[in-house]
């Protein structure tokens, strides 16, 4: 079991910066993936960026937040961040954290409560 909880979100304008924060219940090193989501009302979550925090931190990003957002994490404290720069009106949407895991042979995913970000002016 893994518990995730974020925090960061909030109402921010165009062209304005905004970090998530997702803190786990069990040391990172021990999970394979985590990642954001995000998810607009009426749509599917979606991708929005991911890092391999049991190894190399090899990170991956959805295209339409490159060159604007960056995941990291912090081993030692158990957290991952999404820092996000230039955001768009587009961007609005709840942010989930998410971790994903091999437990035995079995993979599971973990989820967070979601934090809202609100892009607007």
């Amino acid at each position: 079991q893994v518990q995730l909880v974020e925090s960061g979100g909030g109402l921010v304008h165009p062209g304005g910066s905004l970090s998530l924060s997702c803190a786990a219940s069990k040391s990172i090193d021990r999970i394979n993936t985590m990642a954001w989501y995000r998810q607009l009302p009426g749509k599917q979550r979606e991708l929005v960026a991911s890092i391999a925090t049991a190894t190399n931190g090899n990170t991956n990003y959805a295209d339409s937040v490159k060159g604007r957002f960056t995941i990291s994490r912090d081993n030692a404290k158990n957290m991952v961040y999404l820092k996000m720069n230039s955001l768009k009106s587009e961007d609005t949407a709840v942010y989930y954290c998410n971790a994903g895991l091999l437990e035995g042979v079995t993979w599971r995913t973990y989820w967070g409560q979601g934090t809202q970000v609100t892009v607007s002016s």
